[in-house]
């Protein structure tokens, strides 16, 4: 149970940085199309301003949606273990997006901006299928 725990949130953990990351590059990308320079040491600034500003916002979002995807996956994998891995990546992906939708959709917002664009809302889809391999990975069955 303890493994499962230190797994779940080494997971939460790995899929909001690099969803943070992937957030604020995207942000710098358009920054740099706009003809501004973005050196690399402010870029290293801005990436962590970002993880570490949106702790109190999206950091919770991931958690509970990862939850609640983890739940349904071990359920599911209960009847197909031999999709594990894919199941729990596939709910880590489905997570995240839900998380963008599921707000768009209930309150007209978007709480990370690269989430706007199909390209950027696929990154943090990966995000979340990266948190979902890691915590089928490692958790115990």
């Amino acid at each position: 149970m303890t493994r499962r725990i230190v797994t779940f949130v080494g997971a939460v953990l790995a899929t909001y940085v690099v969803a943070a990351v992937l957030a604020s590059n995207s942000v710098i990308s358009n920054v740099i199309a706009m003809g501004l320079p973005v050196d690399f040491g402010k870029r290293l600034e801005v990436i962590g301003h970002d993880i570490l500003g949106m702790t109190t916002s999206y950091l919770p979002l991931i958690a509970v949606a990862l939850l609640l995807a983890f739940f349904v996956a071990g359920l599911l994998v209960r009847n197909r273990p031999t999709l594990r891995i894919a199941i729990y990546v596939l709910a880590g992906s489905i997570a995240v997006v839900c998380i963008h939708v599921g707000l768009k959709m209930a309150f007209d917002i978007t709480p990370v901006a690269a989430a706007r664009t199909t390209v950027g809302l696929s990154l943090q889809a990966m995000a979340g299928a990266f948190g979902g391999y890691l915590f089928a990975r490692f958790a115990t069955q």
